[in-house]
């Protein structure tokens, strides 16, 4: 059986820009236009409404004048209303040439929104029709609130359907503007109207307020739909539209005898550029494109990973331009950490592994995330840690800092099972617990510490505030030795306490 062409229409720049406190600058505007053409390569775009503001003009005037130059100005739509003509003045003014015209597709929202017949609305309709051609301006006709229609006043939208159908128009749009329609439903709808209407083509526009926009968009080419309204990262008014990303995933893998030419490969670079244009952050478990859903947390699926690929499924990170991680954490296992030392080019024995291993999971049990990049810095803590007798122990500490008073530090130090106690201040919370350091080695040791005379921190790159900090300090012996000690933590702070404390063992 020969493929079934669909159309891929986005409608991130128009219905997507509806997402709460979202709004995209013209420049915004016009780099999304083109990354959605030249790579993600839908087939049409869905950029703006009519007479909404000058700044959306001149959005459209950009978009316009770039697509006209590269041949792409026929996938280029705008929102249009039966106002009088406006809208068309306002498309003639925009350089656009494919208006998406909104109309009532309910009797209810015809009767109580309008105050109109149906006769006076076709007539309407008709009038901008026939405006829209004397003007070169395709038309496609949006039934506003369609699926309730369906299910309330059936016998209108075939009244509608019929009149439509002797109409100058391009393709039929029929939304689920609110979301409200059963995977059931949507097949069943687009059945009869397919049915009725064999001719016309027909678009499906999914709203996911059920979390049914991508089974709904399933059904509905099922039913026999030509093309989709789909917006990236799923943006859109309330719960936003059908996820573009996740759509195309399903298509590929699940839909059978349909044919689309959107580059899976481009969607998660579309999505994360769009995600930091409008602010509308990512969910960590969004499908396709979420930070977490190509990662294993699990020990036992990194080792299925290494046995033949026990847990992968046609979702391939690949085919979306991404990589599969094994995050570390408290369920990694040494089979995730194995996979992380591969990618560095790190290799450790059983008995360096099964170290390392415990450590990650200390701190995954202290909430802590723990990244790839983290891991030399683990390793080498733990590595060093290693060949260090403890004798000495930081038991507890208190560090206090108030604004307006000096930093002060509380200490309780255990020395082969005996526990210290001082206080003292300092010009910050480490200088204050190593006055509290000295006060205790001074009267119960006679002795002098190490000077201290060098203190360096590192995070891995690319981390965040609460990465892990390891700080690396330099200490000089009475006898002019220098030796260096490491500490790792998530807090600055800490992390040189502890580079303290295998101080205190070594001497």
């Amino acid at each position: 059986m020969a493929s079934r062409k669909i159309e891929i229409m986005d409608t991130t720049l128009r219905d997507g820009e509806q997402t709460s406190g979202v709004s995209f600058s013209v420049s915004e505007k016009l780099t999304i236009a083109k990354l959605l053409l030249e790579e993600l390569k839908v087939d049409r775009l869905e950029i703006a409404s009519a007479r909404v503001s000058k700044g959306e003009l001149q959005a459209v005037k950009k978009i316009t004048s770039w697509a006209t130059d590269n041949n792409f100005l026929d996938q280029i739509e705008v929102l249009t209303f039966v106002d009088g003509g406006k809208s068309i003045d306002w498309m003639i003014d925009s350089g656009a040439t494919v208006q998406n015209l909104l109309t009532k597709g309910s009797l209810k929202h015809l009767t109580h929104q309008l105050k109109k017949t149906p006769k006076e609305h076709f007539a309407d309709i008709k009038a901008t029709i026939d405006l829209a051609a004397q003007h070169h301006i395709k038309t496609n006709v949006y039934l506003e609130d369609w699926s309730n229609g369906m299910r309330d006043s059936k016998a209108y939208v075939f009244e509608y359907l019929d009149f439509l159908s002797t109409q100058n128009i391009e393709r039929l749009l029929l939304p689920d503007t609110l979301g409200v329609l059963t995977p059931e439903e949507t097949f069943k709808f687009i059945t009869e109207v397919r049915e009725k209407h064999p001719t016309l083509p027909i678009d499906f526009h999914g709203h996911n307020d059920y979390d049914l926009g991508v089974a709904n968009v399933m059904q509905a080419l099922n039913a026999g739909t030509n093309g989709l309204h789909l917006t990236i990262n799923g943006m859109g008014e309330r719960a936003g539209n059908a996820p573009m990303a996740s759509v195309i995933a399903v298509i590929n893998d699940f839909v059978k005898n349909v044919s689309i030419s959107v580059n899976e490969k481009a969607l998660h670079k579309v999505s994360k550029l769009v995600e930091t244009f409008s602010g509308f952050r990512i969910p960590v478990n969004k499908p396709v494109v979420g930070a977490n859903v190509f990662t294993q947390t699990a020990g036992i699926h990194a080792d299925g990973d290494s046995k033949n690929n026990l847990y992968f499924n046609d979702l391939m990170p690949e085919r979306f331009g991404r990589k599969r991680k094994y995050a570390l954490g408290k369920t990694s296992g040494k089979a995730n950490i194995q996979k992380n030392l591969q990618d560095l080019g790190l290799s450790l024995n059983d008995e360096e592994l099964k170290k390392v291993t415990q450590r990650i999971i200390e701190l995954g049990d202290k909430k802590e995330v723990v990244s790839q990049e983290d891991l030399p810095y683990i390793i080498s803590d733990v590595l060093d840690s290693d060949t260090i007798e403890k004798r000495v122990v930081v038991e507890n500490y208190v560090l206090g800092h108030s604004k307006g008073m000096k930093p002060s530090t509380t200490l309780q130090l255990k020395v082969e099972g005996v526990l210290y106690e001082a206080h003292a201040q300092g010009d910050g919370q480490f200088d204050a617990f190593m006055n509290a350091l000295r006060k205790l080695y001074t009267v119960h040791s006679k002795k002098n510490l190490p000077d201290l005379i060098d203190y360096a921190v590192r995070i891995p790159p690319g981390s965040h505030s609460d990465a892990l900090c390891e700080t690396i300090i330099t200490w000089k012996r009475e006898d002019a030795k220098e030796f260096i000690t490491r500490g790792l933590d998530s807090d600055q702070t800490v992390s040189a306490i502890k580079a303290t404390e295998k101080m205190l063992n070594i001497i």
